[in-house]
């Protein structure tokens, strides 16, 4: 009986804990987009700027790595028994993927744009011989603009 205790404090402790740090890091990353408005990502078939125009271009990135909480990862290995969507993983991969947005726009402080970008994301962290997401990291990168004035 104890044991039981002992299990349902910590997953009840993980998932008020990983909650709290999860909304605090939305609301961090919705007042650095909110800063960082002005500052397009755009995905072009042709970038149609003149080149005269251009004064640099350069590949720019930003790449973050978030770690899957022992909650997440117990309500998706429930999730996997029953069958749906997995919503735990999918806040994971939208923190990541804005994470590495925004680390990818701030690597460029100066660029009026940044195009042509991408967004890669893998799984890592998790050993061979088991099966899971140990944690999850997205790369964003593109072409940074700066033009003449």
């Amino acid at each position: 009986m104890i044991d039981l205790t002992v299990f349902v404090v910590l997953v009840v402790l993980g998932y008020v804990a990983g909650s709290l740090f999860e909304k605090r890091h939305f609301r961090s990353l919705e007042k650095r987009e909110a800063a960082q408005l002005s500052q397009p990502i755009v995905t072009l078939e042709d970038v149609s700027y003149p080149e005269d125009q251009i004064e640099s271009a350069r590949l720019v990135s930003g790449s973050a790595v978030i770690s899957v909480d022992y909650f997440k990862r117990l309500l998706a290995s429930l999730r996997n028994i029953f069958g749906g969507k997995v919503k735990s993983y999918e806040s994971l991969l939208d923190r990541a993927r804005r994470e590495a947005l925004l680390r990818m726009k701030e690597s460029a402080p100066d660029a009026m744009a940044i195009v042509n970008v991408r967004i890669e994301t893998a799984s890592i962290g998790r050993r061979a011989n088991k099966k899971g997401v140990g944690c999850v990291e997205a790369m964003a990168y593109g072409t940074a603009l700066t033009f003449r004035k």
